[in-house]
């Protein structure tokens, strides 16, 4: 089950394990910070998410705006909304995916199924 036969180190897949959630924390606490953004109608409805996926921003033209038809209105805000958390979890796979790749099909610490 280990390389050579023998027992793995266990100081070392600490060390491994410490790095790796310390190199998590760090990209979480990037996502965060970082801003994504969508837009609909032509640029009519722009939405801002930080890389978590959380609404920071939502920005609507005038010309977007008719009090007869608020239900356009609403679906350009949800469009926008749609693209901008499109966009962050783009983000998210970007940063994280490095990191987490380690963590599935038995490539990851030694001698654990995940």
């Amino acid at each position: 089950m280990f390389p050579g036969g023998g027992q793995p180190n266990m100081q070392q897949l600490l060390k491994q394990a410490q790095k790796m959630q310390e190199e998590l924390g760090k990209a979480q606490r990037e996502l965060a910070e970082a801003h994504v953004s969508g837009s609909a109608g032509g640029g009519l409805v722009e939405a801002t998410v930080t890389g978590a996926g959380e609404l920071v921003a939502l920005t609507i033209a005038p010309a977007a705006v008719d009090p007869e038809d608020t239900e356009t209105l609403a679906d350009l805000v949800l469009a926008a909304v749609r693209d901008a958390s499109a966009a962050a979890q783009k983000l998210q796979a970007e940063r994280m995916g490095p990191l987490t790749q380690g963590l599935g099909g038995g490539a990851g610490i030694p001698g654990l199924p995940f």
